[in-house]
């Protein structure tokens, strides 16, 4: 599987971001002739051009405004982390989402960068009505809504689709520190639009002492990463450096590879079988303690099933799935512990999804929670119901509630 890798060391900016993919290989004139779809020709020209920081050669990016374009704030401080602060100029373009929705759409992209596009203008779209208190429709863009911040995220997602991966991964992203100016005035570090994108995904503070992670930043990995993992096992084929503007001790600088990975397990099928007996002589009690203890000796499933048998009795129907080398131990269990005379058998095989464990933070403390994964992606996942059924006890609250409240950070 072709794997793009977002190493966030520096944190991420929309401008380092099309640097980046651009040092791994997307080319500049291919970009150009897709952002001249927009039709914003007129307003803007990209400068692609080559720089160094702390000794990393790279490649850098800067959307040139035409002088009639200058706006009042494009994300300088407040989404460009790594570039100077703007002057005030003439007059500024506050766009809505509406009108970015309507520059997209009548645009002759293709749909597949369309959707992207409104994607992650959508995520930022959404943290700002959020930070507000306002409806998404009412919510004014002023940094993102900039020519340049348009060109960072559909040209993010030009570059995307052109290199054609199977999967996105990132590493824990660094949102650095202090102060920034924007449009709204001076704001804490991660600016509050920042943190809304970036609920539930891993992310480490300090590591600069500047804005490291720009809401554009923030939103295209929120739409296009598939897992975040510091840990990647994968071979790296190639790697790129996008060059930031402003010169810091740590490298400014945004590395992304291509990489290749064993595809994840998808499922595994193991060689199971089947033991079934019947009983009408056992009574519940001792029913129900045979499932505790068979589970307990390691059985892959048990279930009842309740049956009538000859002369009008009605009884129940013992189901056990184990493993093919384990058949003989589980049939002296059953002859053991059961009044049965005769236990059927029947090969089969067993389809399993990768199952994964991880523990998850929230207000009511950890919880456990059990994936399901196919092709690398989560199908669905639940909480451990003992451990759901503790913290409902320890917090007098319904199980329901710890379900309800749990289900946001799955």
């Amino acid at each position: 599987m072709n794997i793009l890798y977002y190493d966030c060391f520096a944190g991420i900016s929309g401008d380092m971001n099309l640097a980046a993919l651009i040092d791994l290989g997307v080319e500049p004139a291919s970009l150009s002739r897709e952002l001249s779809k927009l039709g914003l020709d007129h307003a803007f020209t990209l400068k692609v051009s080559r720089d160094a920081r702390n000794g990393i050669q790279g490649t850098r990016v800067d959307v040139c405004l035409h002088d009639h374009e200058v706006e009042h704030l494009h994300e300088g401080t407040a989404h460009h982390h790594d570039k100077a602060e703007p002057a005030a100029a003439p007059h500024c373009h506050h766009r809505n989402f509406a009108d970015i929705q309507t520059l997209i759409q009548s645009s002759v992209l293709d749909e597949s960068v369309k959707k992207t596009s409104l994607d992650i203008f959508r995520r930022v779209a959404e943290a700002e009505a959020n930070v507000h208190g306002k409806p998404i429709n009412e919510v004014h863009f002023h940094e993102v809504g900039a020519t340049d911040s348009i060109v960072d995220i559909v040209g993010a997602a030009i570059c995307y689709h052109q290199l054609n991966v199977d999967l996105v991964w990132a590493s824990s992203i660094e949102l650095g520190s202090g102060f920034v100016r924007c449009a709204h005035g001076v704001m804490p570090v991660p600016a509050p639009a920042t943190v809304e994108i970036l609920h539930n995904i891993p992310t480490s503070r300090g590591g600069t002492n500047h804005e490291a992670t720009t809401p554009t930043g923030a939103a295209i990995l929120a739409v296009l990463v598939d897992e975040f993992i510091d840990s990647p096992v994968m071979r790296t084929t190639k790697t790129g450096y996008g060059i930031g503007h402003r010169e810091t001790q740590q490298p400014n600088v945004l590395r992304v590879h291509l990489a290749q990975t064993t595809p994840a397990r998808q499922t595994e099928t193991v060689q199971a079988r089947l033991l079934q007996c019947n009983i009408d002589d056992m009574t519940g009690e001792h029913l129900g303690d045979m499932i505790d203890l068979l589970m307990e000796h390691g059985a892959m499933d048990v279930h009842f099933t309740p049956i009538i048998m000859k002369k009008n009795r009605p009884a129940v129907q013992i189901s056990l799935l184990c493993s093919a080398n384990e058949e003989e131990r589980f049939k002296r269990l059953l002859f053991r512990h059961t009044t049965t005379l005769g236990i059927k058998s029947f090969q089969l095989e067993k389809t399993e999804l990768e199952r994964r464990l991880v523990t998850l933070e929230t207000p009511l403390g950890p919880v456990t929670v059990k994936q399901a994964i196919l092709e690398g992606r989560v199908l669905h996942a639940k909480p451990e119901f003992e451990e759901c059924r503790e913290i409902a006890r320890r917090k007098n609250i319904s199980l329901a509630e710890v379900y309800a409240l749990i289900a946001k950070y799955v």
